[in-house]
């Protein structure tokens, strides 16, 4: 069966894969993609489970002190012009690599 991404990026894990898991709510998981490019669902912690290479959000926690005024202004510095929010808010222009 297909599964539907919202525009958040989440996809709502399967109750047979929660069960099979033993994922309860505010259980973490990790997704790992294995050499011929499958993904693996784990709970977090589990051996194998830790990302090999950090993504963007990754790199960014505790890189910068610069505060954005809010959740919608970071995601959109984070993800770029391809991410749309419902506020004026912009990229500060004082990061040299913030898209816009």
């Amino acid at each position: 069966m297909a599964y539907t991404v919202t525009v958040k990026g989440q996809v709502t894990i399967p109750k047979k894969v929660r069960d099979a898991l033993g994922l309860k709510p505010g259980d973490q998981v990790a997704f790992v993609v294995d050499d011929r490019g499958e993904v693996l669902v784990k709970r977090a912690g589990e051996a194998g489970a830790e990302h090999s290479e950090p993504d963007a959000f990754d790199r960014f926690v505790g890189s910068s002190d610069y505060k954005f005024g809010g959740t919608a202004a970071a995601m959109k510095f984070l993800r770029g012009k391809d991410y749309e929010i419902e506020t004026d808010i912009d990229p500060p222009s004082d990061f040299p690599d913030a898209p816009g």
